[in-house]
């Protein structure tokens, strides 16, 4: 099973290094993680709630979920964003990003499991 893991991860890893080396910061906003994180919420949503609507394989579970979006989103790198932009003087982007990360991630697993439950 720590191979589908593994191999998960290395993917989502190189995605998630792919897309934030490609999205560029919008100001002081870091606008890759932050979309990286909306998606990958978004991802995870999708998979654990079609895995377990559909009766998917644990190992492509495991792959997916556990592997893929958990090496593609990044919370310690949204920590440490959130950290240095308060140590720069940027509350209230600090706050607005922490903000708005955490709801939209929160409103990105609703709508995967709403297309789930009404697609497949």
């Amino acid at each position: 099973m720590y191979i589908f893991v593994g191999l998960g991860g290395a993917l989502g890893s190189l995605l998630r290094y792919l897309l934030s080396t490609t999205i560029k910061s919008h100001g002081d906003f870091p606008l890759g993680t932050f979309l990286i994180n909306v998606v990958g919420s978004f991802l995870i949503g999708l998979i654990a709630f079609y895995a377990e609507k559909n009766n998917l394989d644990s190992r492509l579970v495991l792959f997916l979920k556990v592997g893929f979006c958990g090496g593609f989103t990044t919370f310690s790198t949204f920590a440490f964003e959130i950290f240095n932009l308060g140590d720069n003087q940027k509350f209230g982007t600090g706050i607005f990003y922490a903000f708005l990360s955490i709801l939209l991630s929160l409103f990105a697993i609703y709508l995967a499991r709403t297309l789930v439950i009404k697609s497949f």
